[in-house]
């Protein structure tokens, strides 16, 4: 059977997804460290209690996910939730690996390039083209309008995007970043961009996408951020030859 190590586990996914070239809202890499052999990993979105006890359930050593623990401006002490989450890491001997940023970024098994490769759009560039590893990126397509884009993201993540709609006939030319990419929408219109989909909306973002002409499909950010993880657990198990399994914990935000 075999078995690695947690830190090995983690220098292998810090070397891969070139997570210290980010600055981050949240530490990447191995952020609870069960010292224990790892020779099952679970993989999911969102470093939750349901997703901790799948883990227990399956009987591994080791999660890996999008979002984990630890985020600037969050209280530090271990207690209430976060405190037993911790504990029941630990209690169980369940090490906890987390890339926020990274799997965004990823420019093959990244959460925005699965995104676009489902819906058969072609990244061009940057967002912000002054970034190294970009978190938001524009994309083509073929003419397409947007009800059938719509319809195209509806078919892929299974729920029906929230559309902003500008009045556009067709669109070419995309914008995209998953997750709560939302104030990405300036940057967008700036780029010359027909469209922008991403994870969330706020209240502003509706008046934003109607003022700067732009239709803006709301996706879900528990939605179009399933693929980052579940691929980057296919490339652990293809690397270490060790068992992988993706647990989707469902999240309708």
């Amino acid at each position: 059977m075999t078995t690695i190590h947690p830190a090995q586990l983690a220098q292998f996914c810090d070397d891969y997804l070139s997570a210290s070239e980010f600055d981050d809202y949240c530490p990447n890499g191995l952020q609870v460290d069960a010292d224990t052999p790892i020779t099952k990993i679970i993989t999911g979105v969102t470093a939750c209690q349901a997703l901790i006890d799948a883990a227990i359930a399956e009987k591994a050593q080791a999660i890996v996910v999008h979002h984990g623990y630890f985020w600037k401006g969050e209280p530090s002490p271990l207690v209430g939730m976060k405190g037993r989450r911790v504990r029941t890491l630990m209690q169980h001997g369940i090490s906890l690996i987390a890339y926020h940023l990274p799997l965004d970024a990823h420019p093959t098994i990244g959460n925005n390039a699965l995104l676009a490769q489902g819906l058969d759009l072609h990244i061009e560039g940057a967002l912000h083209p002054h970034q190294k590893h970009p978190v938001g990126n524009i994309a083509t397509c073929s003419p397409i309008s947007p009800a059938k884009l719509a319809q195209k993201i509806s078919d892929k993540l299974g729920r029906a995007p929230l559309h902003i709609a500008s009045g556009k006939e067709t669109l070419t030319k995309i914008a995209l970043c998953t997750g709560g990419a939302q104030d990405m929408i300036e940057q967008a219109a700036k780029m010359g961009c027909d469209a922008f989909i991403s994870g969330e909306i706020s209240e502003r973002t509706t008046h934003a996408a109607r003022e700067l002409g732009l239709d803006y499909f709301a996706a879900g950010h528990h939605a179009t951020e399933r693929y980052g993880a579940r691929a980057l657990g296919e490339v652990l198990a293809a690397h270490f030859g060790i068992e992988v399994k993706f647990v989707d914990i469902d999240n309708p935000a």
